[in-house]
């Protein structure tokens, strides 16, 4: 069971860390242009939205209400709702004004880290495929423990823990590119992380609405 666990965890962290999905955008472009303390505020958005999502399925797969999320209704309504939030996220990259990085590295209050941290939080939280995502984890997770839902919490907030060791990683690295870019390529930054976070919007609501 150990080995199993062990070998699970691990495919989690991998998908996680490195799915190029909306999160993964913000994340890079936050440590790119903003520097580490914005950028570690959104990757801890992030991190508290897969707790949240790992414990509500659990919660849900441990009384038999896992097939809920896979309902055609609860699809079509989490991905209009998650496809007009990117939207609005990536239109917000495209009225951005440039500022150094080296100066946006001051700006940091508290209430700008409850808007990133919750920034980081939506983003994650409505995007279906993280549900799903979560869905399949805690399946398999609780098949390994027999469902019991207090190891299969404790599980993930290990698991979790590791990931968000290795976002800030991503954000730390990130960050030491900054001062080998001009304002300009700073700017072409936000329009690749807008676009990206359209995109997927785009893609959710064709996807699982319009089509």
């Amino acid at each position: 069971m150990i080995l199993d666990l062990i070998s699970q965890g691990v495919v989690i962290v991998m998908i996680l860390t490195f799915s190029f999905g909306p999160a993964f955008f913000a994340l890079i472009n936050a440590g790119i242009r903003e520097g580490y303390k914005h950028g570690s505020m959104l990757a801890l958005g992030i991190v508290l939205s897969d707790l949240f999502l790992s414990i509500t399925v659990s919660i849900l797969i441990y009384f038999g209400l896992g097939n809920l999320l896979n309902s055609p209704k609860t699809q079509e309504i989490s991905s209009v709702v998650g496809g007009i939030i990117l939207l609005i996220f990536g239109l917000t990259y495209f009225i951005k004004k440039s500022i150094k990085a080296d100066d946006r590295e001051e700006l940091v209050t508290q209430a700008s880290a409850f808007f990133l941290i919750s920034k980081g939080f939506l983003l994650n939280l409505f995007n279906p495929a993280v549900w799903f995502l979560w869905l399949a984890n805690a399946t398999a997770i609780g098949k390994t423990v027999h469902f019991s839902l207090v190891k299969m919490i404790l599980y993930f907030l290990v698991v979790l823990g590791i990931v968000l060791c290795l976002e800030l990683g991503k954000v730390f690295l990130a960050g030491k590119i900054k001062h080998f870019l001009t304002d300009k390529m700073m700017n072409i930054i936000n329009y690749i992380t807008g676009s990206a976070l359209i995109a997927f919007g785009i893609v959710l609501i064709y996807k699982f609405v319009i089509k």
